[in-house]
Parts: C-alpha cells; sequence; structure tokens
C-alpha cells in the first residue's frame, strides 16, 4: 500500500520563492523611474532643450528595460527532485544520449574535452543506457587521438569512480585538490587513487605530446582518414571509439566520433548544423528518447544530474508539458572577485529563477536535457486534445511524402524518426552498434538538409549565432515549457573567459545572435501574438534579445554629463523635488542589486566589477553587436561566429590575475572615446569653469566621475606596456573621434 502511494506522488515539484525585499526594492526603481519621466515631460513642456529631449528617450527605454527585468524576477521558482521515486516508478531507465560538441583543437584543447567525456562515461547511471557523442566541427586528429586514448583509460576510470562513489569524475578536477570526497577511510582506496593519478598523468603527457606535433601520430589505420582533410574541406568521419557490447551496467558506455562533412560552398550553420548532424546519426545508432548536450568544457559536477533530470521528464505532468530541462552555467576558474563579471552567481537565483516561474527558462546551448521527440517538431499533447490538426507531427503519423520532405532522404533515419515520435525506441540484445556508413554519411553529408525541415521546423533551428536561444524560443511559442534543474551540488562546471578581449567577444557574439532573433520572423512579440508564448515570457524573451539595442541609450547617456560640461548645459534637475528623484533612484538601485549580490554569498567588489563589467560590455561588446546586425541587415556584410578560447586547467598565478588585457581589435574603440571625452569634460569644469557661472550642477560632474571610475582599467591601459596597455593605433583613433565630439559641442554652444 505504501509503495503504491509513492508511485502516485509526483517526481518533482517547483518550489515558489517570494523574494519580498527584491521585489520591494524593485517596486520603488520602477516608481522612481516613472516620477523622473513624470518630470522630464513637464520640464520638457515649459523649457525644450536638448539635453533633457535625449534623456527622455534614453530613461524611457531604461524604464521599458526595467518594467522586463522586474515581469521576469516576479515569480521565481526552482524544482525539487524524488529519486526515491523515480526508482519505483521507474524500474528501467530510458537511453539518454550524450552529446559534446567541439570546433577547434587550438581554442578548444583536447585535454579539456576529454575531461568532460570522462565525467560522462562515468555518471551515476546505467552503462548499457548511454551514448556518448563527441562532435569535431575542427575535423582535428589531434581530437581524435586524445578520445582513443580518453577510452583506454576510462576503462580504468569509469569502475574506479563507482567503486568510492567519486563525486567530481573529471579527473583534473579530482586530481587537483579541490575534490572533498576522497572516501580515504574505504580499504585499498589510497592505493587505488594514486594508480589513478599516475594513469591520468600518462594520459596528460601522451596528449600534450601529440599537441606539440602537426599530426599526433602516423595517419595508418584509424587514422587514415585524416590524412587527407582540411578544417573546412573533408567528407564525413564517424568512428566507433569504443562499444559496450556485453551491455555491462558498469562498464564504459559507447563513445563515438563525429565529424561532419563540410564544404566551402555550402553552408554549416555553426554549432547548430553540428547539433542537427548529432541527432541524425544518433538517431541511426541508437535512437534514445532523451538527449543531454554540453559544451567540450562542461563536466559533471553531479553524477547523479542524469536521473534529477529524468525526475521532471517522467513525471505524469512534466511529460506532457515539459520539452527539455535546463541545468544552471557555473565556472569552476573563477578570477579573484570576478573581475570580468561574468561568474553568474547571482544571475541564476534571481533572473533563471524568475524564468522558470514563468513558462521555462530559456535554453542556454547546454548542459540542457532534450525529448528527442520535441527536437522532431513533436507539438504538446494539450494539441491533441483540443483536437488541433494543423501540425504534421500529431501522434507521429506522417505519411511517407511528409516524412521524406521533413526528414530527409534517409529510409534508416525516418524510420528512427518515426519510432521516437511514437516514443518507442530501439531495443538490441547484444547492446551492440551497427554503423551502416552509407546511411551515417548520407545524414552528415553538406546537401542532406536543403527541400527538408531541418533548421526550420525540426532540429535546431537556424538564423542566428544564439541558435541555443531561438531554439528553445520555438519550442515554448509551440506552447512547450521548460524546467530549470538545480542540483547540490550544483549539475555541471566549465571554464570561462580569462582574459577581457575573450570576455568581449563573446557578448558581442551573443549581443548580435540575440539582437538576430528579435529582428526576424522568431521575434517573442509574434511568438505571443500568432503562437502560444506567454506573454509574460514574451517580456522575458524581449528582455534577453534586446541587450544589444541597450547599447545605443547607454552610450548616449554616458556623454549626456560630458556634453553638458562642455557646452554649460543641464541634463539633470538641479533643485527642487526634481533633485531628489535621479538622487535616490540611483541610492536605490545600487543598494538593491548590492545586496543580491552580498545575498548571493559574493563581496562588494565583486558586485562592483559586476556593475562594471555591465557597463563596459554594453557600449562597447553590445554596440559591435548592434552594429553588426544592422550591417547584416543592409546586407553589407555578415555575423561571424566566434569561438571563445577555453584555458587549460592550470593553478598557476603570474599576479596578473583580473588584469585588463587589450589588442588592435576596433570592439575597444567606443569605451577609450567615451574615457577620454570624460576626461576633457572633467579638465574644463576643474579648471577652465572654475568659479564661473554655471548651468550645470554636481549632478553632471558626478556623473561623469562615475564614468570614468567604470573605465578605470581603460585608464589604466591607457598608462600599461606589452598586452596589458592600449596599442598607440587605437588611442590614435579614440583620440581624434573624443576630439570630434568636443568640437561638435563647442559648435553647439557657441
Amino acid at each position: 500500500m505504501a509503495t503504491t502511494k509513492i508511485t502516485l506522488l509526483p517526481l518533482y515539484e517547483k518550489i515558489w520563492e517570494k523574494h519580498k525585499f527584491s521585489r520591494f526594492m524593485d517596486s520603488i526603481t520602477l516608481l522612481l523611474l516613472l516620477m523622473l519621466l513624470s518630470y522630464r515631460l513637464c520640464s520638457l513642456y515649459n523649457f525644450f532643450t536638448l539635453p533633457s529631449f535625449l534623456a527622455l528617450l534614453c530613461e524611457s527605454w531604461f524604464t521599458f528595460t526595467f518594467l522586463t527585468t522586474i515581469s521576469t524576477k516576479w515569480t521565481p521558482s526552482h524544482t525539487r527532485t524524488y529519486l526515491n521515486r523515480l526508482f519505483l516508478r521507474v524500474p528501467h531507465l530510458p537511453p539518454v544520449d550524450l552529446f559534446v560538441t567541439t570546433a577547434d583543437p587550438v581554442l578548444e584543447p583536447p585535454i579539456i574535452t576529454v575531461n568532460t567525456v570522462l565525467s560522462l562515461l562515468a555518471l551515476d547511471y546505467p552503462s548499457n543506457k548511454l551514448s556518448c557523442y563527441v562532435s569535431d566541427d575542427g575535423c582535428s586528429p589531434h581530437t581524435f587521438y586524445a578520445l582513443v586514448e580518453a577510452s583506454k583509460f576510462a576503462k580504468l576510470w569509469v569502475p574506479f569512480c563507482k567503486k568510492f562513489n567519486v563525486q567530481v569524475r573529471a579527473p583534473f578536477r579530482y586530481f587537483s585538490g579541490d575534490s572533498k570526497a576522497y572516501n580515504s577511510d574505504i580499504p585499498g582506496f589510497k592505493q587505488q587513487r594514486l594508480k589513478m593519478k599516475e594513469e591520468y598523468e600518462l594520459l596528460c603527457q601522451k596528449i600534450q605530446n601529440a599537441d606539440k606535433k602537426p599530426i599526433p601520430c602516423e595517419l595508418v589505420d584509424e587514422f587514415a582518414d585524416f590524412s587527407e582533410t582540411q578544417q573546412r574541406n573533408h567528407p564525413t568521419i564517424v568512428k566507433v571509439i569504443w562499444e559496450n557490447k556485453e551491455g555491462v551496467s558498469n562498464g564504459v558506455p559507447h563513445l563515438i566520433y563525429i565529424s561532419r562533412e563540410k564544404r566551402p560552398e555550402h553552408p554549416h550553420h555553426y554549432k547548430a548544423g553540428a547539433m542537427n548532424v548529432l541527432t541524425r546519426v544518433s538517431g541511426l545508432l541508437t535512437n534514445a528518447p532523451f538527449m543531454l548536450n554540453v559544451d567540450c568544457d562542461m563536466y559533471v559536477n553531479n553524477p547523479e544530474v542524469v536521473l534529477h533530470a529524468l525526475c521532471i521528464l517522467l513525471d505524469s505532468k512534466g511529460e506532457k508539458e515539459v520539452a527539455f530541462v535546463q541545468c544552471p552555467q557555473r565556472f569552476y576558474d573563477a578570477v579573484k572577485d570576478d573581475a570580468f563579471g561574468n561568474q553568474q552567481v547571482a544571475l541564476p537565483l534571481y533572473i533563471g529563477s524568475g524564468f522558470a516561474g514563468l513558462q521555462g527558462i530559456i535554453y542556454a546551448g547546454t548542459n540542457c536535457f532534450h525529448r528527442r521527440k520535441v527536437i522532431y517538431g513533436k507539438s504538446p499533447d494539450i494539441d491533441i486534445q483540443n483536437g488541433n490538426k494543423d501540425h504534421v507531427f500529431i501522434n507521429g503519423i506522417l505519411s511517407e511524402k511528409e516524412k521524406t520532405k521533413t526528414f530527409g532522404n534517409s529510409k534508416g533515419f525516418v524510420k528512427s524518426a518515426a519510432s521516437a515520435l511514437e516514443q518507442k525506441t530501439f531495443v538490441s540484445n547484444d547492446n551492440s552498434i551497427h554503423l551502416d556508413h552509407e546511411e551515417v554519411n548520407k545524414v552528415s553529408s553538406c546537401e542532406y538538409e536543403y527541400n527538408t525541415a531541418w533548421g526550420k521546423q525540426v532540429g535546431w533551428i537556424y538564423g542566428s549565432t544564439s541558435e541555443d536561444v531561438l531554439t528553445g524560443l520555438r519550442f515554448h511559442t509551440k506552447g512547450w515549457r521548460s524546467e530549470f534543474c538545480t542540483t547540490d551540488p550544483i549539475a555541471f562546471r566549465g571554464c570561462s573567459p580569462q582574459d577581457s578581449i575573450g570576455q568581449m567577444a563573446q557578448h558581442k557574439r551573443w549581443s548580435s545572435g540575440l539582437l538576430e532573433i528579435f529582428l526576424s520572423k522568431h521575434c517573442p512579440i509574434f511568438g505571443t501574438l500568432f503562437g502560444k508564448l506567454q506573454l509574460r515570457e514574451c517580456l522575458a524573451y524581449i528582455w534577453i534579445t534586446t541587450w544589444a539595442l541597450r547599447s545605443v541609450p547607454e552610450i548616449c547617456y554616458a556623454l549626456l554629463p560630458a556634453y553638458c560640461i562642455i557646452t554649460n548645459s543641464t541634463f539633470l534637475p538641479n533643485q527642487g523635488a526634481g533633485l531628489w528623484i535621479p538622487a535616490t533612484l540611483v541610492l536605490i538601485y545600487n543598494v538593491s542589486t548590492l545586496l543580491e549580490q552580498v545575498l548571493s554569498g559574493l563581496s562588494i567588489r565583486t558586485w562592483w566589477n559586476n556593475q562594471r563589467m555591465a557597463r563596459i560590455t554594453t557600449m562597447n561588446s553590445c554596440f559591435f553587436g548592434f552594429l553588426a546586425i544592422i550591417l547584416k541587415q543592409l546586407r553589407i556584410s555578415d555575423t561571424v561566429f566566434e569561438i571563445t578560447k577555453k584555458e587549460e586547467p592550470s593553478s598557476s598565478d603570474d599576479g596578473n590575475s583580473g588584469r585588463f588585457t587589450f589588442n588592435e581589435s576596433p570592439i575597444f574603440l567606443p569605451g577609450i572615446t567615451i574615457l577620454l571625452v570624460q576626461l576633457t569634460a572633467l579638465v574644463i569644469n576643474f579648471s577652465i569653469r572654475r568659479g564661473s557661472n554655471t548651468h550645470y550642477g554636481f549632478g553632471e560632474v558626478f556623473c561623469s566621475a562615475y564614468v570614468v571610475l567604470c573605465y578605470l582599467p581603460f585608464l589604466k591601459g591607457l598608462f600599461g606596456r606589452g598586452k596589458y596597455g592600449i596599442p598607440l593605433s587605437t588611442i590614435c583613433k579614440s583620440t581624434l573621434l573624443a576630439f570630434l565630439f568636443v568640437q561638435l559641442c563647442r559648435s553647439q554652444s557657441s
């Protein structure tokens, strides 16, 4: 009787959080913003000035953006899973396909990919139900060599992890001294651990020695396929590195290497294209109903993460409504006090949980569990109940013509797709992989997707370098929900950009891709008007897809204080009630964000670094992301997918950790120009106009000094040397732009 009651209970529940103080502070901030706008309108009606009008436009945008922020944060939630109920409800766990993507062996060293793969192979899940696929878009023999060697080490590593219940199963982290679970009391553990460490060091040495050579080994036998390949011009290469033929539940799962065909004359759609090839190849070989995708640097930090995700995906309610389960991104290589503002600690607690309280969290591109039938275009079951017949995937029934038009002309894959849509799985008694090279090469070819639904209605959606958010948006528009899976310990950890150059490039790619979504037919506004995207979910998507647009009002607002000082004008109220509105607004907003950071366990210095980097990335990276999309819309140039450099694990610290580095990239031009303009304005205030009658007040001087403080790393860069100094050519360009701005201001005042 007790067992029956437990099986009727949900596998997970959603816990709603209050965050009352955060709500109160946000409400006060919004009220002050509205009061400031009202004051602006009244002032402009009585006395119109250009600075006040520009301030009104910028503050209107800030108010709208903050309104979308409040809407997103207002009803936060998180999930609580029950593993004991899962084992009672689902005695036979379903297969899961694991996807790892890498694209460049230089920017993404093979040793990082190997550690991620090893952590996946050692998951607390029946090994005969797991298959790990590695997509190598760099077609690198070094990556393949590293995986082959790693598979040998895995035969020792996986049993060791499961025998001694090792918590952190990425070897480089486990042997770094950060692992807490050493189980030193278990007999024979110390000797086994020492042996594992020696074997891992030997593996690292082999991979590092191979990386120093143009080719890792003689290109014969299984390496022969790499003999005449180029990174962007090569045929499909699929290799089954390891098979769990016996179907042993505690052995090493399948490990398959895939490098899809690439030709210069065919678009390959970056990561989205790679994910679609992984989906088709895995559909032919294993066809698991659930798929986990991770970036090559995101190792498993909680070995039970698959079980936690399945509690949501297999729940009676979640099975009908939830398309994917997203786990948060956390990083292991944090620079002290988060100097580059990229650790994302407070963001998941407030914005992430806020998304989770709506129609669901966005798809972040990694650490995500997908339902295969949803990837294939299936609509929620509620469509069937309501008799909606406008979708060809209802009940998984398709005519032969529709199947080919949708999934392509591979009979083997069409059969596997039909089985996935009908919620069937292939069962093989011997658990071996039957590799049909002809079919695999066909579904991995450049031309396979032509005249099909791939990238449009099926699979990862094309049309943006932020293919992850776009794909998740499409699921939500069709009526699916998603859930935010927060486990203890955190499910995955990865590496973040270790310098300002990588951070700026990453934000440029994100902001340009997100704006591309907003300006496309996939715009969240259309999703609400013509689809099933809920209104507040739409506002949340607008908040994230308009990152690049924020750069324009922020740059304008940052230059307004300097403009007013140079032209002896004002844009801030100098007396009366109007003076206290912006002053109180600044105070309340900063206190609110500070408390959110402190309550998240962060320091005041970390809070300031995050505030500073928010200004720097918005006015530099996001601005160039904005320009990139404008140029693309005008068909002048196309966007480029820039891979973020992943640093190899290192414990060394030369004392320069957290210092800004610069190069000749134009991405630094806006920031340096803004800094030089502010310095010029402050010099004018404290020297030329000292003691004279001025129309501007303390507010303009304070704002100008605040901008200089935000750009303090750039100020240090003006006097720095080497990579820590701003190149002379960039300084000259910025000086010219600043000079032109000052001359324009003076012409306005004369």
